[in-house]
């Protein structure tokens, strides 16, 4: 019964969902508005988070004027300008080509840890959730099968299923009959 303005939860989408038809400032504005956050906070507030994603002067420019890897981050900016407490993330990072999604990864992590904000982060790209995780929650078909770090995952995966999913594995049937 919170109405969502009010939960302290970040969403950063698959596609982005940035509104083509407005400019930067208003993407990252229109949550603080709804809000009903001062102006003089919105602009202190849009500058100190298009500083910390590295696209400082960008406030004029539309969606369609920048590239998939900047439009990435002001979806991120977008999910920080209210401060949050939680962020949900999609698979962010899925269209972008693989050297970008590098540096992003790398930023998100870094970001993430500066802000001390909990993240929780979708995707089906097993290097993404070793790289980026504390925990990594693993589902199949909607249950939990394993949750753990990704030391502890990757080291004692706890079925075939989840072996298969963490690594590049190569099952061999077999039988143990002693230890020696």
């Amino acid at each position: 019964s919170i109405p969502p303005e009010k939960r302290g939860i970040g969403m950063v989408y698959q596609n982005y969902a940035l509104w083509p038809h407005t400019t930067v400032y208003g993407n990252l504005a229109f949550g603080l508005q709804i809000r009903k956050v001062p102006k003089p906070e919105i602009d202190k507030r849009i500058k100190r988070v298009l500083n910390m994603v590295q696209l400082e002067g960008y406030e004029n420019r539309y969606p369609r004027q920048m590239s998939g890897g900047q439009q990435q981050r002001i979806a991120m900016a977008r999910a920080l300008v209210f401060e949050p407490e939680i962020m949900l993330l999609d698979e962010p990072l899925s269209n972008l080509d693989a050297q970008l999604r590098e540096e992003m990864r790398f930023e998100f992590t870094e970001l993430q840890k500066k802000l001390g904000i909990t993240a929780v982060y979708v995707t089906h790209d097993q290097a993404e959730a070793l790289v980026i995780s504390d925990k990594i929650v693993i589902l199949n078909q909607g249950e939990i099968v394993q949750s753990g770090s990704p030391k502890e995952i990757y080291s004692n995966p706890k079925n075939k299923f989840v072996a298969g999913f963490i690594a590049v594995t190569s099952f061999i049937n077999g039988r143990i009959d002693s230890f020696t």
